[in-house]
């Protein structure tokens, strides 16, 4: 979890995960022209193509996203079993040592 919080501390990063996690939720058929290409990403976060590859290659070295090329495009997709760790994380009780109120 500690790879995953440190990937998604940065602000693009967090921003092409949450875009992916909502093109193309994990496990769900992906249609041909839904946006998760690498190109279309870093159009959205206006940032140079070679900062969205550093950003893209940091989410998959952690295992939070896939990635596959078809043809001369890299089409990305969210970890589905990353996604459920992240919510299981997330909608667990908190120790009662450990809640402050």
């Amino acid at each position: 979890m500690c790879a995953a919080f440190g990937a998604l501390s940065n602000p693009h990063r967090l921003r092409i995960f949450l875009r992916l996690t909502a093109c193309c939720p994990p496990g769900a058929a992906r249609e041909a022209d839904a946006a998760c290409c690498v190109g279309e990403l870093g159009a959205e976060l206006g940032v140079a193509p070679s900062t969205v590859s550093h950003h893209i290659k940091e989410l998959e070295r952690c295992g939070l996203i896939h990635m596959t090329r078809r043809g001369r495009n890299i089409i990305c997709q969210a970890d589905g079993d990353a996604v459920s760790a992240l919510r299981r994380f997330f909608d667990r009780p908190l120790a009662p040592e450990n809640h402050t109120p």
